[in-house]
């Protein structure tokens, strides 16, 4: 496991194994968007000199202020210990603005996960249909699908692996694009006036309908905040330096594209894409191959963001909890199963639905727009934090709010002919992130706390009962209370009533989530030496909690220290170690029948208990070896049901 101090040097240090890595993984999405962006700018519509100088200007900004003001310089400022994605980036604001700011950001994440779902069957479908050039009729969704499986197939052996494949891959692809870009630009080289930004202002203006065309410009910047989410993957400093070179290929391939339409202008640029229409027939199949495994590696950029960004609101706790998987050495390589096969079968639908990318420019960049306008939110309180300037945070977020809010305008006119099912996707997966937070929210402040001085003799009389039979020699219970004064109730009622549960020393168990993503420290308070402690695990949000495993380092120092003795306890005689059984015994509570809920708050929890059943078991998600865990269920009842007497009948 990386230490914090690890973490810190990787992401500060460039190196050419990880440029090549941040090649492969982060700029995937970003580099093949020439295959279709100003595709999608003169779908159906005639090429004109305008709108073509209009389109390539517009592009060239939209990279400046979009990926590399706001992303590659600004927001990767805003890591969170090397980490970032926009919950990392709630994360570090916080504790300064206060926890409102959860909206925002559950809004952004729910959005940017919504894109995940669109973004990889467009991606692939974009280059597999450069096919239809030669063979005019093959359906290309089976081809489409088959890639999306072994896409995520893939994920499971980490993006370490799958980035040394992917970098090789992507450097080729991007060399290859700009050379083809300098080939088409070989007579019309005067076209760089465009960089000027008043051609894409007289677009906007003057041309008719020039406006709703940042809807199909603003493709050209969606892999923009899933770079931000990948910074933990790759590092900061190595994403920097390779944008340089991802960026002059990307502009050489929109201006190659560019002076083929102004060699075209009257005419419509067809069934195939202008991307395709500068190659020539000679390669013309070995760059479908090529474009074909680009647009995977595409899919690969926000695949692992949405890994990202699903682990952090785990330990968010505004998404349900699910097995998180580290492939890599270093703890940025996430894999998550449940989320991985939920995309695929996500985008299979997308393919299935849409069957053409045409069809699916109308689904997207919707939603990411809306991913952008709320980091931009975030970053603006970032900013304070770092004590810019109030002027200067001002025209910052202004510029960018102005920008995002243009484009989200122009994206709103593709609502109704399919960016609908992104907004529902990405409306449904708000609301699973907000009645997730709302519920354990109300189920936090019913969690009634008693004072453990008031049971601490009790306890101690119960340890010591040999007239009761031995539950454990070392009984466990995960709290939620982070005071070793107070305790759950419910816990005190498991140990004491019904059956009382003897044991030689009780164990309360809090794990603390940090801000701070690899710490890894431990607490102990003794409340009565041999007899009851309370253990804390202090521990970052990436860190997998192993707390079986933690617990037995933390006893077993504790042991050594003379802190804990259990030497004199009978069948420590007949035992291999020294500490004695574990027994954790995890509550869970359950909806109580005995609720008068108004109709509002009983559609959130029964919703919340239904999220659940989503989500890992306690014991899965604490790290818990099963053989040494008991599970106990008690009553929830968040409105007591009014007393009414029943009448006895005579």
């Amino acid at each position: 496991m990386s230490a914090p101090g690890g973490a810190a040097s990787f992401h500060k240090r460039v190196t050419s194994a990880g440029v090549l890595i941040a090649t492969g993984i982060v700029f995937g999405d970003i580099g093949t968007s020439p295959l279709y962006t100003l595709n999608a700018v003169f779908h159906d519509r005639v090429i004109t000199e305008e709108v073509a100088l209009g389109a390539l200007s517009a592009v060239f900004w939209t990279l400046f202020f979009q990926t590399t003001l706001k992303y590659v310089i600004i927001t990767l400022q805003a890591d969170n210990n090397g980490e970032g994605g926009i919950f990392s980036l709630y994360a570090l604001i916080r504790r300064f603005w206060g926890k409102w700011l959860l909206i925002p950001a559950m809004a952004g994440g729910a959005f940017l996960l919504a894109d995940g779902i669109i973004t990889p069957p467009m991606s692939v479908a974009s280059a597999v249909e450069g096919l239809e050039k030669f063979y005019p009729h093959i359906n290309t969704v089976p081809i489409v699908i088959v890639i999306l499986i072994g896409l995520f197939f893939l994920q499971q052996f980490g993006t370490d692996k799958i980035g040394k494949i992917f970098g090789p891959v992507m450097v080729i692809w991007f060399t290859f694009i700009g050379a083809l870009g300098i080939w088409a630009l070989k007579d019309a080289t005067g076209l760089f006036k465009a960089l000027n930004p008043y051609y894409a202002w007289y677009m906007i203006q003057e041309v008719p309908g020039g406006f709703w065309l940042l809807g199909s410009i603003f493709l050209c910047t969606t892999g923009a905040e899933a770079l931000y989410s990948d910074m933990g993957h790759c590092g900061r400093n190595n994403i920097r330096v390779s944008w340089i070179y991802v960026k002059i290929m990307l502009l050489l391939a929109y201006a190659g594209q560019t002076a083929w339409l102004l060699q075209h202008t009257g005419e419509t640029v067809g069934g195939v894409s202008p991307f395709y229409h500068i190659v020539p027939d000679l390669v013309y199949i070995p760059t479908v191959i090529i474009a074909t495994c680009a647009t995977v590696i595409a899919s690969q950029a926000l695949i692992s963001g949405c890994f990202t960004l699903i682990n952090e609101a785990i330990r968010l706790d505004v998404w349900p909890r699910h097995r998180v998987i580290f492939p890599g050495d270093f703890k940025g390589q996430i894999y998550i199963p449940f989320i991985n096969w939920l995309l695929l079968g996500g985008c299979i639908f997308m393919v299935l639905h849409f069957r053409e990318s045409t069809a699916m420019e109308a689904a997207y960049g919707l939603s990411v727009t809306l991913t952008m306008i709320t980091s931009t939110i975030l970053i603006n309180f970032y900013l304070y934090v770092k004590r810019w300037p109030t002027i200067a945070v001002v025209l910052v977020t202004g510029l960018f709010l102005a920008i995002e809010c243009a484009f989200l305008a122009a994206n709103f006119q593709k609502a109704a002919e399919g960016g609908w099912i992104t907004l529902l996707i990405g409306a449904i997966l708000f609301g699973v992130m907000f009645i997730w937070h709302r519920g354990k929210g109300i189920k936090r402040a019913l969690t009634k706390l008693v004072n453990v001085e008031d049971y601490v003799d009790r306890l101690k009389r119960l340890s010591n009962d040999e007239h009761i039979p031995k539950y454990a020699t070392n009984l466990v219970y995960m709290t939620m209370s982070n005071s070793p004064r107070k305790i759950e109730k419910t816990a005190m009622a498991s140990i004491l009533l019904k059956s009382p549960k003897r044991a030689d020393i009780y164990w309360f168990v809090h794990v603390n989530t940090l801000d701070e993503p690899y710490a890894m420290r431990y607490h102990v308070d003794t409340l009565v030496k041999n007899d009851v402690y309370f253990l804390t695990f202090n521990l970052g949000f990436r860190v997998e909690p192993r707390i079986d495993f933690f617990f037995r380092q933390a006893v077993m120092d504790l042991v050594k220290e003379g802190e804990v003795d259990v030497s004199e306890r009978h069948e420590s005689y007949y035992q291999d170690n020294n500490i004695g059984d574990f027994k954790f015994l995890l509550l869970e509570s359950f909806l109580s029948f005995d609720n008068d809920m108004s109709y509002g708050k009983r559609f959130v929890m029964k919703s919340f208990f239904n999220l659940k059943l989503l989500s890992v078991k306690e014991e899965v998600n604490f790290g818990l070896d099963p053989s040494n865990v008991t599970s106990e269920k008690y009553p929830l009842v968040v409105t007591p049901v009014r007393e009414e007497r029943l009448v006895r009948e005579s």
